[in-house]
């Protein structure tokens, strides 16, 4: 397991994303399992504003679901909205709601200092080997979008 205690100080996870490690990894196997479930169920719809987008440029095409990342950048802060198949798909939706509670309405630095192993961290311990490819992928497609909020907006 990896370690999340000294958060805070400088170089570490931002406060939003370790909190979300930490509570993940104080669960035993079944709680995470569990916490996922009720996960899925919270991610956040996407509003009407992006359905007229062409989704294949929001297609995260490592994914073996289909999955739709939509970016948004407003007053300085990311907002993230993803469109899937939740029931055919509910440990995604689990990933991106609790990836999205973390980083949703933080500035472009909190998704930047995800570390890249932020997805094996997660799910370390519940068997989802053979979907950290594609949740990796979404979330370096994820710190990209933020890395182009942050070239934006300098």
């Amino acid at each position: 397991m990896t370690d999340v205690s000294g958060i805070g100080s400088a170089g570490s996870l931002p406060p939003s994303v370790a909190r979300v490690l930490r509570h993940f990894q104080s669960l035993g196997r079944e709680e995470k399992m569990q916490a996922l479930v009720a996960y899925s169920k919270r991610l956040e719809p996407v509003p009407e504003r992006f359905r007229e987008l062409d989704r294949a440029a929001f297609s995260v095409p490592e994914c073996q679901t289909r999955v739709d990342v939509f970016p948004e950048f407003r007053d300085g802060k990311m907002h993230y909205y993803a469109e899937l198949n939740v029931r055919q798909s509910p440990t995604i939706a689990a990933f991106l709601a609790i990836l999205f509670s973390a980083i949703n309405d933080q500035p472009p630095s909190t998704v930047l200092a995800i570390p890249d192993d932020f997805v094996r961290q997660m799910m370390e311990g519940i068997g989802l080997a053979g979907r950290e490819v594609g949740l990796t992928a979404m979330l370096l497609r994820i710190k990209r979008y933020a890395q182009q909020a942050a070239s934006a907006a300098a």
